[in-house]
């Protein structure tokens, strides 16, 4: 098996470990670490939650004292660059240094503006074999909204609608059923996956909606209306200023609309139900990004 086969076969661990921090680590970005000696995991960690150690600190953590000896010819896999910032926690980078591993390989590059790369340095500074690049497009994937959100400086935007199957949101302006129980605890889900949810003025006025998570586990976003007095880019920048990573749109036709016309949204979800009513109102018009 080729070195790259070995690493990649531990950055998909990593990316397992990392996962099970979604609902508890934000605004944290979800991180796994592995450690491995002779092809053998001696430690493993993630990120569990926002002030608590890191993935790394809990990897060399979980280490057994009979295994602390093979650290200096261990590889620590990491699926975001380490931290070399004091922030809530000491850096990551310098404990790596510390243990003394031979080779750390990384899976992307942390866009957060006190890393970005200074972690990578600081490990080969220290003369440790350093690999970047691993699995990337998919350790960056997991922490999409991450990365949006300090790349871009907005929550990562979700649209979210469900419509019958030949394409309207109501029957003829009345409301219709179109969800099943279970893609019902689908969105429920994917609202304990976002910080924020919005809808608007409407939505808001005519149904009231809980927009909670009670048919799933995890915590409710924050409730968001676009208002006259509330618009978009006022939502984006108090998203920004109270670091909300993400955002879900559950709004009426119109406020999707809005939000497509601008090209503001990295994920566009569509329920379509088996039932045709033959007229109401259409489902929105999706229009490609230009970077697209």
């Amino acid at each position: 098996m080729t070195d790259m086969s070995f690493d990649e076969r531990y950055m998909r661990r990593c990316l397992q470990l990392a996962s099970n921090g979604l609902l508890t680590c934000r605004p944290n970005p979800m991180v796994g670490a592995v450690i491995v000696s002779h092809d053998r995991i001696i430690g493993e960690g993630y990120h569990i939650r926002c002030g608590e150690g890191h993935a790394e600190v809990n990897a060399f953590a979980s280490v057994r004292p009979s295994d602390e000896h093979l650290l200096p010819e261990a590889t620590i896999y990491v699926s975001l660059e380490p931290c070399s910032h004091y922030g809530k926690t000491p850096p990551c980078a310098d404990l790596i240094v510390s243990k003394g591993v031979r080779r750390v390989v990384v899976g992307c590059v942390d866009p957060f503006a006190k890393v970005q790369g200074r972690g990578i340095q600081k490990l080969r500074d220290a003369g440790i074999e350093v690999t970047v690049g691993v699995l990337e497009k998919q350790c960056r994937w997991l922490n999409r909204r991450f990365f949006t959100f300090h790349q871009h400086h907005r929550p990562y935007i979700t649209l979210k609608w469900a419509q019958t199957a030949d394409g309207f949101l109501d029957d003829h302006g009345r409301a219709v059923a179109i969800s099943t129980p279970y893609s019902q605890m689908l969105v429920h889900q994917l609202r304990a996956e976002h910080d924020a949810i919005l809808v608007g003025r409407v939505t808001e006025q005519r149904e009231h909606p809980r927009l909670d998570v009670r048919r799933w586990s995890g915590p409710s976003p924050v409730k968001m209306v676009l208002s006259h007095e509330h618009d978009i880019d006022s939502i984006l920048a108090e998203c920004h200023e109270r670091q909300l990573l993400s955002l879900l749109v559950e709004g009426g036709r119109q406020t999707l609309q809005s939000f497509i016309d601008r090209h503001l949204y990295d994920e566009i979800r569509i329920e379509t139900g088996s039932i045709t009513v033959g007229g109401g109102t259409p489902a929105p018009s999706i229009a490609i990004p230009p970077h697209v």
